[in-house]
């Protein structure tokens, strides 16, 4: 048995907790089935840990394989109220170096801020008493910048809570001119489905009246800026996706569905915390959310996009968000909507606040103006799977008679590699765990990037292949990473708790 050594020491928010507790038992065998690419060893409730006691044995079907991963799967999402600072980062600092790393992607703008605070403004639509801050044509182009030199695309959110859809088709139309090819889309509205709890619209608040108020959108959009894709929900959850979904997907026909992700609520009881994030029971309801919303995806032949998921909501928090422990829930959650088949998934964040969860940030407000940002614990989890782009998700058995909180995922790349992902979410403490992957015949080696850092609630000294991102934004895969060999087509490895890697398995 070869050591990696010590890599490192609930259900949606919103609206949808006042729908909680409506999946059954026909969810939770749906749920069961979308672990197709691995999934996690449960722990049994029956038996006590036994810790070591018993290797997790994982069994891959590499001639099976699912549908590849999307072209610009990954993706971060802001507020709108921070796309005129954004907007400047084309032409200083480190983003573009950042984003590069990762391969091409996607930018979303959008969050609360772009319905209650940022407003569109141009000579023909002065500022609106309501609005804290404008956006321009000026911002725009300063967007399109940052795309080409980074090769992302942009999904805008414009906004509906304030109705006004000259304003948003104005808006479309100048982020066509501006952005060109770059614009991926058109989002109508944040949430819209909580707007009534948020007396932003008079309750009953229904999807009939979305819908009728987003048609007009619509007109108006297409007559000033004919064959913009548009997007949407763009929901607070899956449980209300299920009710509004269908209706968007049948009458808006939208080029993209949309909605939320937050596992853990900031204000839920009890309390968020690592062990919370971690937990088996978080992976089981977000394996039945991603279900409500592929059912939906599905059923139309509309992808479906999470342009909005972190760990924690309301700017996520502090020792949870900001930490190792949430660059191994997005390990997980990341590689599971891979296998789900989701269209892609874009990481909130806030580039002025290092103490939420944000992928990057600037601490100080002088390296924030000059766009000098720094990779936090999440940014890693993106820089680990995006080895997985276009490849392929397996279907595989895990077996154990122990204990264990370890999730395992598999992808076929070209001319046959594997790419296995491991978390063990096991606390600091317990026993290592010993896991035996069955990859057949023909397999050769493994090569094990390994996800490091101090400890779960490490908020630095994070490393990916013992290396940790450069100042200019960069990371680059070491040469000399560790080996495990394959012998009898088995490779057999142990992993120590709150730890992750990637391994590359060739032929």
């Amino acid at each position: 048995m070869r050591s990696l050594g010590r890599f490192a020491s609930g259900p949606p928010v919103g609206p949808d907790r006042r729908r909680a507790r409506r999946a059954g038992a026909a969810l939770a065998l749906a749920a069961a089935l979308l672990l197709l690419a691995c999934g996690q060893q449960q722990p049994s409730a029956a038996r006590s840990p036994e810790p070591g006691s018993a290797p997790v044995s994982v069994s891959i079907e590499v001639n099976r394989p699912g549908r590849p991963v999307p072209p610009r799967f990954l993706g971060l999402s802001f507020e709108a109220a921070a796309m005129s600072q954004i907007a400047t980062y084309g032409e200083r600092g480190n983003l573009v170096t950042l984003l590069r790393s990762l391969g091409p992607g996607l930018l979303r703008f959008g969050g609360v801020s772009a319905d209650t605070r940022t407003a569109w403004t141009d000579r023909l639509t002065p500022r609106p008493a309501w609005a804290s801050g404008t956006l321009n044509a000026g911002d725009l182009r300063g967007l399109a910048k940052l795309a080409s030199r980074s090769g992302w695309r942009v999904l805008l959110t414009v906004g509906l809570a304030h109705y006004d859809p000259t304003a948003a088709a104005r808006e479309a139309a100048a982020a066509r001119a501006a952005l060109g090819p770059w614009l991926a889309g058109i989002e109508v509205g944040n949430e819209p489905d909580a707007y009534g709890y948020h007396h932003l619209r008079p309750m009953p608040w229904t999807y009939a009246r979305y819908d009728a108020e987003v048609r007009r959108y619509r007109r108006v959009i297409e007559r000033a800026a004919p064959g913009i894709p548009l997007a949407g929900p763009g929901v607070s959850g899956s449980l209300v996706f299920e009710s509004w979904g269908p209706g968007e997907a049948a009458g808006q026909r939208p080029a993209l569905l949309t909605g939320h992700h937050y596992p853990l609520g900031c204000h839920q009881t009890p309390a968020p915390s690592i062990a919370r994030l971690l937990s088996a029971d978080t992976r089981r309801l977000e394996s039945q959310s991603l279900h409500r919303y592929m059912s939906v995806s599905r059923a139309s032949g509309i992808p479906f996009r999470l342009d909005e998921a972190n760990s924690v909501s309301c700017g996520g928090k502090a020792g949870i968000s900001d930490t190792f422990a949430a660059s191994l829930w997005a390990v997980g959650y990341i590689t599971q909507t891979m296998s789900a088949g989701v269209a892609g998934i874009n990481l909130q964040g806030n580039p002025a606040n290092c103490r939420g969860y944000s992928p990057v940030c600037a601490a100080r407000p002088g390296r924030l103006a000059a766009g000098v940002l720094s990779a936090k614990p999440e940014w890693y989890a993106l820089l680990l799977t995006s080895a997985l782009i276009g490849e392929r998700p397996l279907r595989c058995t895990i077996s154990s008679a122990g204990r264990r909180n370890v999730i395992v995922r598999a992808f076929r790349g070209p001319n046959g590699r594997l790419h296995v992902v491991i978390v063990e979410d096991d606390p600091p403490g317990t026993a290592a765990a010993s896991i035996v992957l069955r990859v057949g015949a023909g397999y050769r080696a493994a090569t094990v990037l390994a996800l490091a850092a101090p400890s779960p609630g490490a908020r630095s000294g994070v490393t990916l292949g013992a290396r940790a991102v450069a100042s200019d934004g960069s990371w680059r895969v070491p040469s000399d990473l560790q080996r495990v060999a394959a012998r009898g087509g088995l490779i057999s490895l142990t992993v120590a708790p709150s730890s992750a890697a990637l391994l590359t398995i060739t032929r």
